[in-house]
């Protein structure tokens, strides 16, 4: 089955998402400026989410780092290794993650971030175990190599994988462990209308200046901070397939995806990214939610509903969000009447003051979020 997630989010001045310059990142869409937040940014606010963690379970998600070696040290710690010997092949860690196993001079982190799955990390430790309990000194263990014990890390192609991973996949360059097939496609969320960008100059004063004299006036920093305001449309595919294929080697993999994916859509209506949020407390809630079920995996973006962009209109009581929820209704009765494509389920979920808006062709009209993520879980049924 292929679940398609659409959803509207009017977000008052923010800046989720920064670019090299620290500024919101943007696009060009439809010939205008388009404000944009990565997908990277959306499935890691997703994936770290509490209310994933909370609904899956912590041991079911993985960590991307670079410090694999710091890991594996704590694992054989356990295992009551010596702490000079892991000391002495801890760099030798840090080659992990390359072909040729080439160790960072650091010896702390390696060269290549890496999505890890706890398996992943026993299965290193125990491999680096066995490699110890030959070594009778610590010249023995200095004459290691990282390329070895790379190698020596066995059945990467069986080892279960986390459900983070069994989702946006991963892909690395190690035989010790496997790429992953990513089971759902993420857009880069984009504006419905042109971006203004804006710049916040702000000052910061000294509490114990008190004004009096020219040495104690002013402030003691100036600064800026570019912000948007806007309203984003976001677009995910998940092929259930695909992710139960790649949960095959973890136990109850079937359990774990009907679990998965209803809490997986309330994690993405109620989980906002979390750039310079101390600053701007931009936390906001869906104002459309559209969710497409078909067996005939033709995906689609409804993202050519807002090629021209949205504008406020006061003399017809059209504002932003009213205009963004009726061109995406309209895109989709068009898509449906122009392709007759299969769609085995549609759910639409627009709380109020919008809630009648709803596209013609919408199967099933939820009136809460709770209600329409129960019709998802019948879906997996």
């Amino acid at each position: 089955m292929l679940y398609e997630i659409h959803m509207l989010k009017n977000y008052p001045p923010v800046n989720l998402n920064r670019d090299e310059s620290g500024a919101p990142k943007s696009c060009m869409f439809g010939g205008t400026t388009r404000g944009r937040v990565s997908s990277q940014c959306l499935k890691r606010s997703w994936r770290t989410s509490p209310l994933l963690i909370q609904a899956i379970g912590a041991e079911r998600l993985g960590i991307r780092t670079r410090k694999l070696p710091q890991l594996v040290s704590e694992k054989l710690k356990e295992m009551g290794v010596g702490q000079a010997y892991i000391d002495t092949v801890l760099p030798k860690i840090s080659g992990f993650g390359n072909k040729d196993g080439t160790e960072n001079k650091d010896g702390s982190y390696t060269a290549q971030i890496i999505f890890y799955a706890p398996e992943d990390i026993q299965a290193v430790a125990e491999s680096i175990y066995e490699k110890l309990k030959g070594c009778h000194s610590l010249q023995d263990v200095k004459e290691l190599k990282a390329k070895e014990l790379q190698e020596a890390v066995k059945g990467a192609e069986n080892r279960p994988v986390t459900l983070d991973m069994a989702l946006f996949g991963r892909m690395v360059t190690s035989n010790a462990f496997r790429d992953v097939e990513a089971s759902m496609q993420v857009a880069h969320a984009i504006s419905t209308n042109k971006l203004n960008m804006e710049s916040d100059y702000f000052t910061a004063m000294d509490d114990l200046l008190s004004g009096a004299t020219l040495e104690e006036a002013g402030s003691a920093m100036i600064g800026d901070t570019d912000y948007n305001s806007a309203c984003y449309y976001s677009y995910a595919s998940l092929d259930t397939d695909i992710l139960m294929e790649n949960l095959k080697d973890t136990p109850d993999a079937a359990q774990i995806v009907k679990a998965a994916v209803p809490a997986l859509v309330r994690t993405m209506a109620l989980t906002n990214p979390s750039g310079k949020q101390n600053s701007f407390a931009g936390n906001v809630l869906p104002s459309a939610i559209l969710i497409e079920c078909k067996e005939e995996k033709v995906p689609v973006s409804m993202v050519n509903a807002f090629v021209r962009p949205i504008k406020p209109e006061a003399a017809n009581d059209y504002d932003l969000v009213k205009g963004s929820i009726q061109a995406l209704a309209h895109q989709v009765d068009a898509i449906d009447t122009g392709f007759c494509l299969n769609v085995k389920h549609r759910l639409w979920f627009c709380p109020a003051p919008y809630s009648a808006m709803v596209p013609e062709c919408a199967a099933t009209v939820c009136r809460t979020l709770p209600e329409l993520v129960e019709h998802v879980s019948g879906t997996l049924a």
